[in-house]
């Protein structure tokens, strides 16, 4: 029996992450996402999945802070080729084994590659890391120059510790296996870059945001959101391969963007995503009864983001941002009890050819 896309196939045993599609649970390393997303600094959570357990100690927040400096000299030369933001991630990714490698200057060093290259494609110059930061506060103040005010800061981390492993996905499913393999952690990680990058993974916030934009105003919910249903156009946000139920990081992340809009003043966008999502499910359930398609992850991040002044194409980048330290606790897991990934492939090609030299002439 074949298995396409290794669906329904177990290939690993771990203690990072549970998801349970069928209940909507989302459980990492012991804790419930919306326990972890909401309470936790995201250099707590590196650590807790690194170590396995809390309390973090000081020595280590400190030492990540002291690992952010990078060259990016070579963002220049992606800026100048137009190179797409995650290409220029997966590049620069790969120089961080000049310095070693070290897991630690991984993470701390993937928001300074994305908000330096953010910078560089306006040209503007890019903003030195400040180790008295935080992880998610220093992110924020790298892309703008203004360190950001607590509100917006719990916005980010929520959504850093929200999206920081989700089982066995496709990126983390190839950072283990290049991890089987023997290699480097950096080859790793940017093998799993790689992955993020297709839009059947990490591509998608974008056009959910702009759905919304597209509407407007509540009113014009149900006429634009049926003409879509009704010519085929899937809707951006809604619908998941594992969740059959509401993606439960979808609650995380809108609590968290209710937060955050309310603390600024403005709630108007906020509002009209929340009765876009109501309509839009309601009528799912009309043209799709039975289906489940329910609001995912990509909804709320694109609110959230959008929320935090992020441009769109710096969505995916910082969910790497997020995602790359379960990345590397999945490649440690891996390490800790090794055995090459090497699934089996069906041979269904032709049989019994033979050789005919072909006089050239």
């Amino acid at each position: 029996m074949i298995n396409q896309g290794l669906e329904g196939i177990v290939a690993a045993q771990t203690k990072l992450s549970h998801v349970d599609g069928e209940r909507g649970e989302l459980i990492i390393a012991g804790f419930p996402v919306a326990e972890l997303a909401a309470n936790a600094t995201f250099e707590e959570t590196v650590w807790l999945l690194w170590n396995g357990d809390l309390p973090m100690p000081h020595s280590f927040r400190v030492d990540l802070a002291a690992r952010r400096e990078l060259d990016l000299a070579i963002l220049y030369k992606c800026a100048a080729n137009g190179v797409d933001p995650m290409d220029a991630l997966r590049i620069a990714a790969g120089t961080i084994s000049i310095g070693g490698g070290d897991p630690r200057d991984i993470v701390a060093k993937f928001p300074t590659i994305v908000a330096g290259y953010a910078r560089i494609v306006k040209g503007l110059e890019p903003i030195a890391p400040r180790r008295d930061l935080s992880h998610a506060a220093n992110y924020l103040y790298m892309l703008n120059g203004e360190v950001p005010e607590a509100e917006r800061v719990r916005g980010l981390e929520t959504y850093l510790n929200t999206v920081v492993d989700h089982g066995l996905n496709a990126s983390t499913f190839t950072a283990r296996v290049i991890t089987s393999t023997g290699s480097d952690l950096v080859s790793a990680i940017t093998g799993a870059v790689g992955a993020l990058k297709g839009p059947l993974h990490g591509g998608a916030p974008g056009p959910a945001l702009d759905m919304v934009f597209e509407i407007g105003d509540a009113s014009r919910a149900e006429e634009v959101l049926r003409k879509k249903i009704e010519s085929g156009e899937k809707l951006m946000g809604f619908g998941h391969r594992v969740y059959k139920v509401r993606d439960p990081r979808a609650d995380v992340l809108a609590a968290a963007a209710e937060r955050m809009f309310t603390r600024g003043g403005d709630m108007r966008l906020y509002t009209l995503a929340r009765s876009v999502e109501a309509t839009a499910l309601r009528l799912l359930e009309e043209y799709k009864p039975g289906r489940k398609l329910q609001t995912n992850v990509e909804f709320y991040t694109a609110l959230l983001l959008h929320g935090l002044g992020l441009d769109v194409p710096l969505f995916t980048p910082t969910f790497a941002v997020s995602r790359v330290a379960g990345w590397i606790a999945h490649c440690l897991e891996q390490r800790a009890n090794n055995r090459i990934i090497r699934p089996q492939s069906e041979y269904v090609g032709p049989r019994g050819r033979t050789w005919e030299t072909v006089a050239v002439g």
